[in-house]
């Protein structure tokens, strides 16, 4: 992901157009190299490598290929989406002990003692900029990856991970979520089979459940952390697991 701790003056211009600015040559050897990085990934996953550098490095490899710029293209569509990508909405850095402080039945109660117990570092993304549309949305997906975790009841384990990734599907065609989810099936077919039920149930649940909330990629989740968190489900229409 190319992600800068300065912020570029034509940091609005969408990846798409920057592309069709690039040699064929370039473009075709950008192209390649993020294949082999997305094959790479994508066969330690199926051989259990689940970490997050490997995580990250198919995510960066995704950024190389025209998925995300659709996927920006389709949030584009919606107002508040719009806004907060042309914006790069970025909080300030969160305070876990005041956030500790909230109402125990608040976001930011719930989130700050999660990360916590976990041993998080919630402020991972500090300082970080995105250069284009693209590398945006999956910087703000990657920031609040925890809170949609809260959000919908999914917990951290590896089918409840895969849950998660399937809700993404049909709120916005996420190509990270899309290759998390082929991977696990494929993994959980070889290693363990035996899972594939639950496996397969956590995917199910997690896509009727983000076909039928509100969309939450707009939600500005760190400017309403006293809200409790039965009234932000309820108000995104999500019945947790």
């Amino acid at each position: 992901m190319k992600l800068n701790n300065l912020t570029k003056p034509n940091a609005s211009a969408n990846a798409y157009g920057q592309q069709q600015t690039q040699s064929p040559i370039l473009r075709g050897f950008k192209l390649f190299l993020a294949g082999l990085t997305i094959v790479k990934s994508s066969v330690s996953m199926i051989f259990g490598n689940n970490s997050l550098q490997t995580v990250g490095e198919l995510a960066y490899g995704l950024l190389e290929t025209p998925s995300y710029n659709l996927v920006a293209q389709h949030l584009n569509q919606d107002p508040a989406c719009a806004e907060l990508i042309h914006n790069r909405y970025i909080p300030p850095a969160h305070d876990l002990e005041i956030l500790l402080t909230y109402p125990t039945d608040s976001l930011g109660y719930i989130y700050a003692a999660r990360m916590k117990k976990m041993g998080f570092d919630p402020n991972l993304h500090a300082g970080m900029t995105a250069q284009s549309d693209a590398e945006y949305v999956e910087l703000r997906l990657s920031q609040t990856h925890d809170l949609w975790h809260i959000v919908t009841g999914f917990d951290t384990s590896l089918v409840g991970e895969i849950g998660l990734q399937a809700f993404h599907l049909p709120q916005f065609p996420y190509p990270l979520a899309t290759m998390l989810v082929a991977n696990s099936l494929i993994s959980t077919t070889l290693r363990a089979p035996e899972m594939l039920p639950q496996l397969l149930e956590a995917i199910a649940q997690g896509f009727l459940m983000g076909k039928t909330a509100k969309p939450l990629f707009a939600r500005k989740w760190e400017e309403e952390w006293e809200k409790p968190l039965i009234q932000w489900q309820m108000e995104l229409n999500i019945q947790p697991i």
